[in-house]
């Protein structure tokens, strides 16, 4: 590595909003009252600064954390 240089951890983009042409946009096949709504709120509060924290930097993009449950 170049001196004076630092890496960031690069993540690939997680856009869940995303309008899709086919399939529907995921938010329109999932029931506005289905439970799953419910725990994606609560797994967004949670903290995962200590598992960012383990990404090393470099190499290709990694999918985010928020991404992988």
């Amino acid at each position: 590595m170049a001196r004076g240089k630092t890496l960031s951890v690069v993540f690939k983009s997680n856009m869940q909003n995303q309008g899709m042409l086919l399939p529907p946009d995921l938010s329109e096949l999932i029931a506005k009252d289905h439970p799953v709504r419910v725990v994606n709120e609560v797994l967004e509060k949670v903290d995962i600064t200590k598992l960012l924290r383990q990404y090393k930097p470099g190499g290709t993009s990694s999918y985010h954390p928020r991404m992988l449950r």
